[in-house]
This record gives structure tokens, C-alpha cells and sequence, in this order.
């Protein structure tokens, strides 16, 4: 007994250090390798069944990404005003947002057209990076999609996403800011759950986040 318990702790443990060990350029690569596996021949069921592509991309995305660091970044200058509360709030009712917001973009996904691009020969950052990926669209143009991403006690994650060249922190940041300094940011709190339940029923919202359209 003792051994087989012994044998799953080092299973669980080289799990962990295998996780922990992925280079940047490997989490990209697998994250997108699962989601094109997880979505193969279901795009139409998903489509009709919006809980479950939600829950879905959840499980694909949420363990490479990085929400609590990007709702930090989002909130700027005002994640040192907002209480411990508010902050953990918003970083809930944002990535729910997004999560509703770009989950059915995810059904247009082709692997085969997603290429990941060579890293810089420079000596790489041992903190923060970046992968750089182009991505075909249908009429035949490219679309340079890269990925910021940081190292954290639990490996590499994700942060941000830059689709031509245009941060989608820094566009919500930017978007966030006025709304925060007009309203405060319990009503934009507020706001963003309430286009998330519209989302929700399938009812348009305007979202400013680059690249949307494109993917």
C-alpha cells in the first residue's frame, strides 16, 4: 500500500515539475494543440450549447492564463485604490466577461492555419516574454497575434494578447480609466456584469478588445 501510494505521489509530483518546466513557446503550442483536439467535429453542438463552450474554454484557457496579474494591469493606477474586495471582483466579473465576450471565436479555430514563430536568437528573459504566432484568415491575409507572458511559481502563464500590434490590456485599460474616474469602479463592475448576462441571452454588446472581428 505504502508503495502504491508512494508510486502516485511521484507521478503527481513529475506531473507538477513537467507542468512547471514548459517553455513559453510549449504552453502556446499545447494550449492550442488542445483546443483544436477539444473542439474538432463539436463547433455546431457548442455553438447551440453556449454553457458548455464556455466551460470548455475555461478549462483550456484558465490554467495558462494569468487573470489575476492581467485584472491588475487592466485596473492600472487604480488597483492601489480599490479595496481587496473590489479588486478580487473585478478580476471575477472581468475574465466572466471576456470568457462570454470571445468564447464563440474560438469555433472558427483552425491549428493548421496558426503558426508559431521561432524565438528571438537574443538571450530570453527569465521573467517575462514573448511568442509570437501569425495567424491566416479565410481571404488569405496575416494576422501577427503575440502573446505576453510571465513566469510565475506555478510555470509560464499568459497575461495579454496583442492582435497587430494592439494590447488588449492596455485597450481595456484605457476604456476602464474614464469609465473609473466618471462612475467609480463598483458601477464598473456593475456594467460588466450585466453585459456578461446579456451575452448570456445572446444579446449584442459592443466590446472595444482588438481584434475581435478578425478571428
Amino acid at each position: 500500500m505504502k508503495k502504491t501510494v508512494a508510486t502516485l505521489c511521484l507521478l503527481l509530483l513529475s506531473a507538477v515539475v513537467q507542468a512547471d518546466s514548459r517553455t513559453p513557446d510549449q504552453v502556446v503550442t499545447e494550449t492550442a494543440e488542445t483546443l483544436a483536439r477539444r473542439i474538432e467535429g463539436k463547433q455546431a453542438h457548442l455553438e447551440a450549447n453556449p454553457a458548455e463552450l464556455y466551460k470548455l474554454v475555461d478549462e483550456v484557457f484558465l490554467p495558462v492564463f494569468d487573470t489575476d496579474y492581467a485584472g491588475r494591469l487592466v485596473l492600472g493606477k487604480h488597483w492601489r485604490t480599490a479595496t481587496a474586495e473590489q479588486r478580487k471582483k473585478f478580476i471575477d466579473t472581468f475574465y466572466d466577461f471576456l470568457l462570454r465576450s470571445y468564447a464563440r471565436y474560438v469555433l472558427r479555430f483552425e491549428r493548421d492555419k496558426v503558426k508559431i514563430l521561432p524565438a528571438p536568437s537574443a538571450v530570453p528573459d527569465p521573467k517575462n516574454t514573448v511568442v509570437r504566432s501569425v495567424m491566416q484568415l479565410e481571404d488569405g491575409t496575416s494576422l501577427p497575434v503575440n502573446y505576453s507572458l510571465h513566469q510565475t511559481k506555478d510555470g509560464w502563464r499568459a497575461f495579454d494578447v496583442r492582435i497587430e500590434g494592439i494590447s488588449y490590456v492596455q485597450n481595456y485599460r484605457n476604456q476602464f480609466n474614464a469609465e473609473i474616474k466618471a462612475k467609480g469602479i463598483d458601477a464598473v463592475i456593475a456594467r460588466l456584469q450585466a453585459d456578461a448576462a446579456k451575452l448570456e441571452t445572446g444579446t449584442a454588446v459592443k466590446s472595444p478588445a482588438p481584434g475581435a472581428a478578425a478571428k
